[in-house]
């Protein structure tokens, strides 16, 4: 049994071996640069990072990014992979072409979409300015409100996507079983359908979030330099500055995020499946 388990092993090992030259070694060396300095070893890279208040205010800016669009990506996302696990037929097929199509488009694109739409001549305020809703056109492009927005329509697929794959497995009677035992709507969706799909929701949510903390195409289109995030300083420090220092220690800051961010949510999903 042993013996015929190797041959399998070994497939593995392109692959292994491919992220270990592709990921590994560029990571080992970015986190190298961000610890050298002109005399040798050293931690002002993070000193840096950590220390200046606005770095400091540019990690939090960040964080509060990938929150909102975790929350934002939530509230649409749960009851549309509802939608989409419970439909039948063509309705399936059409509510997965609208939620899943987006993602072929480049996010450059969507992007400068949403910056069309929300410009003072955009459809957006053209189509409030016939309602009679405002009087004259507002300005909502380089504003947060349209980050969000941009943010949200780029990574909502990615918590539906989640959601979906564990609710499509859950029975469709349960609702109906817990309300024929006297149980009200909400009391049925807190106590059976929520914690059935909490491992699908821990797993869209670290999924947004991290990916939603680095980004940098976004909001460098639909605010520039008024929304900085740890990803746009990162392409300055690089780019512009020529301070590899500096950028490798806030990708390094950026990288510990993500991987409290993967351990948590496995730990999370570990203990929920246990249940």
């Amino acid at each position: 049994m042993r013996g015929s388990r190797d041959p399998l092993g070994l497939l593995a090992l392109p692959g292994v071996a491919f992220l270990g030259v592709a990921f590994l070694v560029p990571l080992m060396l970015l986190l190298w640069s961000s610890i050298r300095g002109v005399d040798g070893f050293t931690w002002l890279g993070y000193w840096r990072v950590l220390g200046d208040e606005y770095y400091r205010g540019v990690i939090l800016a960040s964080l509060h990014l990938g929150l909102i669009t975790t929350l934002g990506a939530f509230i649409l996302g749960y009851p549309a992979a509802f939608a989409l696990a419970r439909a039948k037929g063509y309705w399936q097929v059409v509510l997965f072409a609208l939620i899943f199509l987006p993602l072929t488009v480049s996010i450059i694109v969507k992007s400068f979409g949403w910056g069309i739409v929300l410009r003072r001549d955009g459809i957006l305020n053209w189509l409030m300015l016939n309602l009679g809703l405002i009087e004259r056109p507002v300005r909502m492009i380089f504003t947060e409100g349209a980050l969000y927005a941009g943010m949200i329509n780029v990574f909502l697929p990615f918590m539906v996507l989640p959601v979906y794959s564990v609710v499509r497995m859950m029975d469709a009677r349960l609702p109906d079983a817990a309300a024929t035992l006297g149980a009200s709507p909400w009391f049925s969706f807190t106590r059976v359908t929520l914690p059935l799909s909490l491992p699908g929701v821990v797993a869209g949510a670290s999924l947004v979030f991290s990916l939603s903390v680095a980004a940098y195409v976004t909001p460098s289109l639909l605010m520039g330099d008024r929304y900085m995030t740890m990803s746009m300083v990162m392409a300055k420090a690089f780019l512009n500055l020529r301070d590899w220092q500096l950028g490798a220690a806030m990708a390094a800051v950026m990288l510990a995020v993500a991987a409290i961010i993967v351990v948590g949510a496995s730990l999370l999903q570990r203990r929920l499946g246990g249940r």
